[in-house]
């Protein structure tokens, strides 16, 4: 199975309660600060609603969203982009200890897999989580793709085997979404966020510098559209696990 091509129906999918999915201890990982809220944030604010403990790894120092700021050069936007993550978390009940900053290359996260296996697998080995949720491992963004082939490696290290939930980003924009080979099966179901869906876009305002005009000197610079973020507006988020 590649992309899923057929997006338009996802309603299709069961639609299931937080307190169907008993995490036990989870481990939100996202490719780039904004992606943890933008795919799993109603699941965060939930999980945090019953009390579920939750921590946060950001792989990537995201400073290529920007790169010709004099503004905003890379450490500065770096700052930025890891407050923007630490304030939207914190709406969704998440403490700053609780979120660790990889900073690996933004857009280079392949070329640093095998050099980041052992932080990630002794990570994973102190914080024991039962849950992952990982950036679908088919999603367009070759930082997404290389994220979850980190883990992938270093979850195979480990002495326990977490579940693994995906959840997909940029397969919501039509312009990227392609096809990447996989011999996976997976199954894809939908969490209800109804109860909680302006926290989750409140947490996504967070992100000026990815949903504004804060940085205004890189004419080139990345910015999330309004239809796209319109897919992170539903009452439900998507999620995708394997079959085995």
């Amino acid at each position: 199975m590649g992309n899923l091509a057929a997006f338009t129906t996802v309603t299709h999918f069961p639609l299931r309660s937080i307190s169907t999915i008993d995490p036990g201890r989870v481990l939100i990982v996202a490719p780039h600060p904004d992606d943890e809220t933008l795919g799993c944030g109603g699941a965060i604010a939930l999980l945090r609603s019953h009390h579920y403990p939750v921590q946060v790894l950001v792989v990537s120092d995201g400073t290529m969203s920007h790169p010709r700021s004099r503004k905003f050069p890379a450490p500065i936007l770096r700052q930025l982009r890891e407050q923007e993550t630490i304030d939207a978390l914190r709406i969704l009940g998440v403490e700053s200890s609780d979120i660790k900053f990889l900073r690996l290359p933004d857009s280079l996260i392949e070329e640093h897999i095998d050099s980041a296996i052992a932080q990630v697998s002794n990570y994973l080995r102190s914080t024991v989580p039962t849950t992952i949720f990982l950036p679908w491992r088919c999603d367009p963004h070759p930082d997404h793709r290389a994220t979850w082939q980190l883990f992938d490696q270093a979850i195979r290290s480990l002495s326990f085997s977490p579940r693994i939930i995906e959840y997909p980003i940029w397969d919501w924009d039509p312009e990227q979404r392609g096809t990447v080979a996989t011999t996976a099966k997976v199954m894809g179901w939908r969490l209800d966020i109804a109860e909680i869906g302006k926290l989750k876009q409140n947490a996504i305002a967070q992100y000026r510098s990815q949903t504004t005009n804060l940085i205004d000197d890189d004419l080139e610079g990345f910015r999330l559209t309004a239809e796209l973020l319109e897919n992170f507006a539903h009452p439900w988020e998507l999620f995708f696990e394997e079959i085995r």
